[in-house]
């Protein structure tokens, strides 16, 4: 049985309590938040013991793994003081508020032997699952570009960060996720218009190593909840519906199977037929928790870890860099092994 807790019941927090709760071979031994309202009640909704101060809980309950679900700012202190505990930390991201912070954690969790999740919770869902299977059979030929709009109303609850580092970390991760490859540059546009402090429209660019453009649309201004993203490559077309969890395949109808070299020349691209791919469709913060305990059973080694998170974090950190300047921001390319910059 492994036993966990969760550190910051908002939202979020409560939903991670909820999906350890239904799952075997888990137990939820205890949950901590500073409002001791919101400790209570989740407390008493589980049954478990709940806490106000959270090292005290892990002193108390020694639980084999953590969930760190408090804002931003507090990433870093919570999620060390977790690790030096002895237990095992899943870290909402970005993982940290700084790119030093982001290493320190990661150099920690090395030093303490244990695992340093991080959140990027849209590698979960069942049709990135899907589309990412498909990507790696070679279905869709070279890539070309990979698009992602994420769009929506302006949430209350986000104070710390701007759209950047809190929406552009979801997408930056899935792009480095399916293209295998690291970024090379980068280019942005931001705008703040309802944020108080930070910006919370962003425009951007990042070309690949291996040749792959993204290309992000994102911000907290669209009065409908979109999340969407479309990769194009030699053979059509794929579009993921993160929210509805379909993926469908718009097909090059001049490909036919053929090599895309020749076809570039003579004749290039044609609409052809679409195809709805079936799904399996699952709650992604369920099949993220599972892979976390499967780590922390030492049965998986797949999920999303410190590095992807620091990772994630750089490139936001370089969109941003280019916003502020108006310049494109030039990246060292590293290794193609999922090292982080």
């Amino acid at each position: 049985m492994t036993t966990v807790a969760v550190i910051g019941v908002g939202s979020m927090g409560r939903n991670h309590a909820r999906v350890y709760r239904e799952m075997p071979e888990v137990e939820l031994v205890g949950i901590a938040d500073e409002n001791p309202y919101a400790a209570e009640a989740v407390a008493r909704m589980y049954c478990v013991p709940g806490y106000t101060d959270y090292r005290e809980m892990l002193m108390r309950e020694r639980p084999d793994a953590v969930s760190v679900v408090v804002p931003s700012a507090h990433h870093f202190t919570v999620a060390r003081d977790v690790l030096a505990a002895g237990s095992h930390a899943l870290v909402e991201k970005p993982l940290a508020t700084t790119l030093d912070e982001a290493q320190q954690l990661i150099e920690f969790a090395e030093q303490a032997g244990r695992i340093l999740m991080v959140g990027h919770i849209e590698r979960y869902n069942p049709a990135i699952i899907e589309l990412r299977r498909r990507l790696n059979a070679g279905q869709l030929g070279r890539i070309f570009q990979i698009h992602a709009r994420r769009l929506g109303p302006f949430p209350s609850r986000i104070h710390d960060v701007g759209v950047v580092m809190d929406l552009a970390t979801h997408d930056l991760d899935i792009m480095r996720y399916l293209t295998g490859s690291e970024a090379v540059h980068v280019v942005a546009e931001v705008g703040r218009h309802v944020h108080p402090a930070y910006e919370d429209m962003f425009a951007g660019m990042v070309r690949f190593a291996n040749g792959a453009l993204g290309v992000l649309e994102i911000n907290w201004l669209t009065p409908r909840k979109i999340r969407e993203l479309y990769v194009t490559g030699e053979r059509g077309m794929f579009h993921v519906d993160y929210i509805t969890q379909d993926l469908r395949f718009c097909e090059n109808a001049e490909t036919n199977g053929d090599d895309w070299a020749p076809l570039s020349l003579l004749r290039g691209v044609k609409e052809g037929p679409e195809t709805k791919f079936a799904v399996s469709k699952r709650e992604p913060l369920h099949l993220e928790l599972e892979a976390f305990v499967s780590q922390v059973k030492g049965e998986n080694t797949s999920a999303a870890n410190g590095r992807d998170g620091h990772a994630a974090m750089a490139l936001a950190v370089a969109f941003i860099e280019s916003s502020q300047t108006g310049t494109v921001r030039r990246l060292v390319p590293v290794p193609q092994n999922g090292v982080a910059v």
